[in-house]
């Protein structure tokens, strides 16, 4: 029996990961303990910075490799909101790790040679993302660049020359020389050979992380009112900005990964995050590609799930509204039992779903859109920032009429919600500009917005009905987008 553990108690199984050129085992973790301050105070790697304990400015960024289907795959993520438990069967990377022989590796000699870099607090996290895009794609437009770049901040450099900084390195090339290229078989091998699952706990506080699903949907039916954490893009921050006691906690970021595409309709499983999911997107709806680029920042979208996007209930996540317009439905579990429902029946009211103790979301199930398809997402910032409204529109149309209109709302009441008097406007209709103009001003009897710090009800109930037109202009072929880049 392990000291400090009753008969009763569990077994403790270790978190293992690999740490640049290291493998480190850890038997006491609490499922709040961040990366970033394992990385900091526990091995003095201070090139990880912490700027604002949220996701946001990326100084924090280290690269984080696992295993997808048996092949490694590194991403930038947040180490600030990275739960130190989450990092188990991983290989983090972090900006110490580049160099080597005294040289600089060709991302930071970029920024040097291209002055990418004044007081040099945020530097470390432009060059680990830099770095994943450079290992990804050596051949990277400006607007991937700066796509890249969406959850980075630079408060004194000005983002000029760290774009020249970016095009150098992908310049000067040498990513078959690199050092996660020439290792990738050794770290593939030793990331294989650690055990699946892990239960650790520190001062009490126990973090488990189920070997598969029905591990975890038995280890919630244990422990139901366990916090579940996928991407911990929202719990990340309940721990650091509202030092919120989460434990015990069940980590699942690492499961639920499955993706079936067919003719009819998309499968997801609910662990799969928003950039596994582009590559779909992109197949099968390109049209929504800008609105998943518009979640977060490249970081946020390698972390965060789109079931934990439903499942957090929020009145301003982006996906359920794109979801309830394409008329997805989800698969709750609990124990081996299932049941299918609506997405739109899920959400009853502001902080309730319909979802039982010990039950989990476990997939999502998308019918390919029957007709035109757009989403649209309404921000202060036009990158890596919180929504003030969501709007996903889908039109069928055939022979110039109507014949079917599903549109739903984010930030627009306490639950993602369908527009009905919007959508009565537009069915039977002809597909022109006075229906949608019609349908513009029916969407103001469908909600009652609140005013808060993102928007006014004013702003809100405009903003609404210029979507829809915006809809329209678009279907009648003017091009209503901002220019992403110079020159563009």
């Amino acid at each position: 029996m392990l000291v400090g553990l009753s008969q009763s108690e569990p077994m403790s199984s270790p978190i293992r990961f690999l740490l640049n050129d290291a493998e480190v085992t850890l038997t006491e973790v609490a499922p709040d303990d961040t990366l970033l301050d394992f990385l900091r105070l526990n091995r003095h790697l201070t090139g990880t910075k912490e700027g604002c304990a949220e996701g946001d400015c990326g100084a924090c960024t280290v690269l984080v490799g696992r295993l997808h289907d048996g092949a490694l795959r590194y991403e930038p993520i947040n180490a600030c909101i990275r739960f130190l438990a989450a990092c188990h069967g991983c290989h983090v990377v972090t900006v110490e790790h580049l160099a080597r022989q005294g040289e600089l590796h060709p991302v930071q000699q970029a920024m040097v040679d291209h002055h990418g870099s004044q007081c040099g607090f945020c530097t470390p996290g432009f060059v680990m993302a830099l770095y994943g895009l450079w290992m990804g794609n050596p051949d990277p437009s400006v607007v991937e660049i700066e796509t890249a770049l969406q959850g980075n901040l630079c408060r004194c450099t000005g983002y000029e020359p760290i774009v020249k900084a970016a095009r150098a390195a992908a310049a000067a090339g040498g990513q078959a020389m690199d050092a996660l290229t020439v290792e990738r078989d050794d770290v593939t091998a030793k990331l294989a050979a650690i055990p699946p699952g892990a239960d650790v706990r520190r001062d009490g506080k126990r973090a488990i992380l189920p070997a598969d699903t029905d591990g975890f949907a038995q280890a919630l039916l244990d422990n139901p009112d366990a916090t579940i954490i996928a991407g911990a893009t929202d719990v990340g921050l309940w721990v650091t900005k509202f030092l919120r006691p989460i434990a015990p906690a069940i980590f699942i970021g690492h499961l639920m990964k499955e993706v079936d595409v067919s003719a009819d309709e998309i499968r997801l499983g609910a662990g799969v995050t928003y950039s596994e999911l582009l590559p779909v997107v992109e197949e099968t709806m390109p049209e929504l590609v800008d609105y998943i680029e518009r979640i977060g920042g490249w970081q946020v979208r390698n972390a965060g799930t789109i079931g934990g996007n439903i499942a957090n209930g929020s009145p301003i996540g982006e996906m359920p509204p794109l979801l309830i317009a394409l008329d997805a439905r989800i698969v709750l579990r609990k124990g081996d039992e299932r049941r299918e429902i609506s997405l739109e029946s899920f959400f009853i009211e502001y902080g309730k779903q319909d979802r039982q103790p010990g039950e989990f979301l476990e997939s999502i199930i998308i019918p390919r859109p029957p007709g035109r398809i757009a989403g649209y997402k309404v921000s202060k910032r036009a990158h890596s920032d919180i929504t003030a409204v969501a709007c996903a529109i889908m039109v069928h149309e055939e022979h110039g009429m109507i014949t079917n209109a599903r549109i739903a709302f984010g930030g627009m009441a306490g639950i993602p919600k369908r527009a009905t008097k919007a959508e009565a406007a537009l069915r039977g209709r002809p597909f022109a500009r006075d229906t949608f103009e019609a349908a513009a001003h029916a969407v103001a009897e469908d909600f009652t917005p609140l005013s808060d710090w993102r928007a006014s009800e004013g702003y809100r109930s405009a903003v609404a009905g210029n979507l829809i037109r915006r809809f329209w202009l678009e279907q009648d072929g003017e091009d209503v987008r901002l220019s992403r880049a110079v020159g563009e």
